[in-house]
């Protein structure tokens, strides 16, 4: 199994751990860190030292109860970032749900959009035109694309989540949106689906995502999983005296690695993580053993 990107074509048939480079002020783990052109460059060069094979660059954050960024602020973040990783010569992937910005980047040279809106979300019509994430990705014919499931969006998601058998509802809804993109022209190969842990789920539901992922397979494309530090491992690891609001997220490493190899047992293709090293050696050992 292979995914096209713009400038790679990744073999999956070994699976590709993508490092988290968020360049934010705010997001749940490490807001802060690396918020500066040259902080965010220095963790690129790190992750890629650890072993990361593709680096996904962020600039908004999306967690629980997280207000939208503007467009001209998220453009001033991400910019100058992806400018300067793409001459690392590794696939570079955006996070991102704007149009806007995936057409700066992907003018740029990224390989990758990563959308939590899974291509759904464009900015109110002005006037008879209206840019979506449909029509930059079609008009990049090679850019891979990660569709994310999510309930809601990130201001409420967790104030209703999602009710039923959510694994159902994942599967239909990836299946549904990445064949209306193969409808419209984009290869089947530019496509990777990724269930949307945390986002709009409890924690139980998060957990059944995990035990049954190998459903999710059945939709033909190959699985992104997103555990990283993610409040659902925090939840379950908790006690008495440290619950899951309390535990930081270096507390949240081991869960995270255990997350992320269980995903891989179960036949994700690639692992988006915070915590690269101990991801690539936790998975040189599931290596060993098949």
């Amino acid at each position: 199994m292979e995914w096209q990107t713009s400038r790679f074509l990744l073999d999956l048939t070994t699976p590709k751990v993508m490092g988290i480079v968020n360049v934010t002020p705010d997001s749940f783990s490490d807001g802060g860190q690396h918020d500066s052109v040259i902080a965010a460059l220095q963790h690129c060069e790190l992750l890629l030292q650890e072993g990361a094979d593709i680096l996904d660059i962020g600039g908004e954050s999306t967690r629980p109860g997280a207000l939208p960024l503007s467009l001209e602020e998220e453009l001033a973040r991400v910019i100058p970032v992806v400018r300067e990783a793409i001459k690392l010569d590794v696939p570079i992937s955006v996070d991102t749900y704007k149009p806007q910005v995936m057409q700066a980047v992907l003018d740029l040279g990224a390989d990758i959009i990563n959308d939590i809106w899974a291509l759904r979300w464009s900015e109110p019509e002005i006037g008879t035109s209206r840019l979506t994430g449909v029509s930059v990705v079609s008009r990049h014919p090679n850019c891979g694309v990660c569709l994310m499931h999510m309930h809601r969006e990130p201001l409420t998601m967790q104030v209703a989540p999602m009710d039923g058998d959510v694994v159902l509802q994942v599967l239909l809804f990836l299946k549904q949106v990445a064949q209306d993109l193969n409808a419209l022209g984009v290869q089947k190969n530019r496509l990777v689906i990724d269930p949307g842990i945390g986002f709009g789920k409890m924690a139980a539901q998060n957990f059944s995502l995990l035990s049954r992922q190998i459903e999710l397979l059945s939709a033909g494309y190959p699985v992104l999983a997103g555990w990283s530090r993610k409040s659902s491992l925090a939840a379950v690891v908790g006690n008495a005296l440290s619950t899951a609001a309390t535990i930081g997220s270096h507390e949240r490493m081991v869960p995270s690695v255990v997350a992320a190899v269980l995903s891989v047992e179960r036949g994700a293709s690639i692992v988006r993580v915070h915590d690269v090293r101990e991801t690539v050696q936790a998975l040189k050992i599931l290596n060993a053993i098949k």
